[in-house]
């Protein structure tokens, strides 16, 4: 087993549709909100992906701990 596991393709997917779909959705909500506290110090362009890394790192994490299948080999291939 190598020492330093490399990331999954499953992980890395999970991770890029988790911010991708965060940063569209949060982008839609800047739009229709007329005041966001939260948004305040940050540019508008740059609020939607600067909150979409919360959920990406969360989505990352619960990838990356989740117990993966084993694989099969087989010795005739």
């Amino acid at each position: 087993m190598p020492r330093h596991a490399r990331i999954e393709t499953k992980v890395k997917a999970a991770t890029s549709a988790a911010y991708l779909a965060s940063t569209g959705l949060l982008a839609v909500l800047a739009a229709v909100q007329d005041h966001a506290r939260l948004l305040d110090p940050l540019p508008d362009s740059l609020s939607p992906f600067v909150l979409a890394i919360v959920p990406t790192l969360l989505t990352f994490a619960a990838g990356w701990k989740a117990r993966h299948s084993p694989r099969i080999v087989s010795a005739g291939l």
